[in-house]
């Protein structure tokens, strides 16, 4: 069966439509993974009714039921606004208290300090706060620790530092959760202290005057999915409501609190929280603001980064992103806050610059150190081909570039894993990522408490942690034995799931538009995943010995470009090399590759598998 739109729809006739088959037949593709229906039949009549009760095709409204739409909530999907989703700021727990404490310091001219966190989230949340009191004609220090030789998070040091420099409010953004020591250094010094943050929490939380952070344990609000900046936004919102109530803007404008939505977005995108709810919102609405070209610091990146188009999700997660964060990455913490606040254009070039530059530099080391970490791993499998946890150290390693390298590890290979630098002391610093259903962020911390770790902390699927050489094995120990059942069943379960098939000839400019309506993609709500059944590979090619490009052609001799990014080394590039042509069932998404004024309809391969 297929729709107007040339996509070759499931029928329950072939099993497609049930999920407990595998799609195509595969059970087991070149990633190892079974290729399931997104779409369970519990939803298949609501991808009819969306399609029927909005004029939709079919393709799309099974996109839509896949991803949680009910016919009534089309219009929500199709244009996410805050009006529609925007909870109320006071249903986070201790939101009125903090919001009430930082009104005074406004309305009282206090002295005002930020501690932030040296990434995207902790740079767009400082600078939503310096932009929220500068239109207030107020202004505040603001302090982000050196993430060579500081690490994460606040010190007594730095707390007592902005003390001394008059502080009497010190708002943690993006961290402080777990800042026990340094929040009561700052109590002490007589400073009242605020947390905005949004990672997991303890059971006992630091005694500050208020933690506003969606996943403590005595949270309620249900917006555990946010990101700092998102939790700062909606602190913005509660702070602004307070001064309206006492009446401090009967004779001065309101903060345009929408023109901010450019920072929430691009720090939404480069945290990978879910794009659920609100998110949604912040992201869409985000980029609008984003393509006005209002931020001199963000306007400036784009053009560094020679951006021709319409700025997009990809354009903040992997053009934007990398270039905020290599400040950081390479012992430079504050040039991505300095490029988004500031509003002087030549400096915002001048920033720009300077971080196209780092960027580069960063991507140099962070390839040496990828290379010995795919050894590391692989070797580890060898010896051991169910290990549950990767890790990978080095002496010398740049301690910036840990967490970019954990996350290709655990990428290529499906298993958790911890990237370590050693110095010179035998102290290490280490960044670790995770897989879906092995909280790696409880037992880092669970860790610290057993001293296997000196410090450390984090959410689900990312920790940071420092440790000493010599508790590398019982850590390696613990972790393994942890994490054993739950990876086994991780792999067990590995699953890929797709929106339905398509031929060559269906993946148009126009599938294209029309599934955008259902964006923006991200987290949480995928982008559109598509089987190109028993279509040829064939011109294939290696690009800069790792990218692999290769051509589809469908039984009716229609043709498709497709790039399967980093799989050359894969079992996925292998599979594609040996397939030189030969039908494979290829799955992946669709994108728009505009080159010389041209647009195309490529395909990002992400997986494939021999017809059966």
């Amino acid at each position: 069966m297929s729709d107007p739109m040339g996509a070759v729809l499931p029928e329950r006739a072939s099993g497609f439509a049930d999920e407990t088959e595998a799609f195509l037949g595969v059970d087991r593709s070149a990633g190892g993974r079974r290729w399931r229906q997104r779409l369970d039949t519990a939803r298949e009549h609501l991808a009819t009714a969306i399609a029927q009760q909005n004029g939709l095709p079919e393709i799309l409204g099974r996109v839509l039921a896949a991803r949680g739409a009910e016919p009534q909530t089309v219009e929500d999907f199709f244009n996410p606004t805050l009006r529609t989703l925007m909870p109320d700021p006071a249903s986070l727990q201790d939101m009125e208290t903090a919001a009430a404490r930082f009104v005074a310091a406004i309305r009282n001219d206090e002295p005002v300090a930020i501690f932030g966190d040296y990434d995207v989230d902790g740079a767009c949340s400082i600078t939503l706060l310096e932009r929220f009191l500068r239109h207030h004609g107020r202004k505040a220090a603001h302090y982000i620790p050196d993430r060579l030789t500081e690490g994460y998070g606040p010190s007594d040091a730095a707390m007592l530092g902005l003390r001394e420099e008059g502080a009497t409010l010190i708002l943690t953004v993006d961290c402080g959760t777990a800042s026990h020591g340094p929040i009561a250094a700052a109590n002490e010094a007589g400073a009242d202290v605020i947390v905005l943050d949004h990672h997991q929490a303890d059971e006992t939380l630091p005694e500050a005057l208020a933690v506003v952070n969606p996943n403590r344990e005595d949270d309620i609000s249900g917006l555990g999915h946010l990101a700092a900046a998102g939790v700062v936004f909606m602190f913005l919102v509660a702070v602004t409501r307070q001064l309206r109530a006492a009446g401090f803007y009967d004779h001065r404008a309101e903060p345009n609190l929408l023109s901010f939505l450019d920072l929430v977005a691009l720090a939404t995108i480069c945290d990978v929280v879910p794009l659920q709810g609100i998110n949604r919102a912040f992201v869409a609405q985000g980029l609008k603001i984003l393509r006005l070209r209002q931020n001199p610091g963000l306007r400036a990146l784009g053009d560094v980064s020679r951006i021709d188009e319409a700025p997009s999700v990809y354009t903040l997660g992997f053009v934007f992103g990398p270039r905020i964060n290599a400040g950081g990455r390479t012992g430079f913490s504050g040039l991505g806050t300095a490029l988004l606040c500031t509003d002087d254009d030549v400096e915002a070039r001048s920033l720009a610059d300077r971080l196209e530059a780092l960027n580069t530099e960063r991507k140099a080391i962070e390839d040496s150190m990828l290379q010995e970490a795919f050894a590391i791993a692989e070797a580890a499998l060898e010896a051991e081909p169910d290990k549950p946890l990767l890790i990978a150290h080095g002496d010398g390693w740049h301690k910036g570039l840990l967490g970019l390298v954990s996350s290709r590890v655990t990428e290529r290979f499906g298993r958790p894993s911890l990237v370590i630098a050693w110095d010179e002391a035998g102290e290490g610093t280490g960044s670790g990522r995770s897989i879906a259903g092995v909280d790696l962020g409880r037992a880092i911390r669970d860790c610290v408490t057993a001293k296997l770790l000196t410090k450390g902390g984090g959410h689900a699927m990312a920790a940071g942690f420092a440790l000493r050489r010599d508790r590398l094995q019982e850590l390696e120990d613990s972790l393994c034995s942890q994490f054993r059942n739950g990876v086994a069943a991780a792999d067990e379960a590995r699953e890929m799931l797709l929106d339905g098939a398509l031929s060559a000839a269906g993946a148009t400019p126009e599938l294209l538009a029309l599934l955008d309506q259902a964006g923006p993609f991200g987290m949480g709500h995928p982008k559109p995943r598509f089987a190109f059944p028993a279509h040829r590979i064939t011109g294939i090619r290696v690009m800069k010995g790792t990218h692999i490009r290769c051509r589809l052609q469908s039984p009716d001799g229609a043709r498709l470009d497709a790039c399967a990014f980093r799989a050359a080394e894969a079992p996925l590039g292998k599979l594609l090399l040996a397939a030189e042509g030969r039908p494979l069932h290829v799955v992946g998404h669709l994108r728009i590759n505009r080159w010389q004024g041209r647009e195309t309809v490529e395909l990002t391969i992400e997986d494939a598998a021999e017809p059966r």
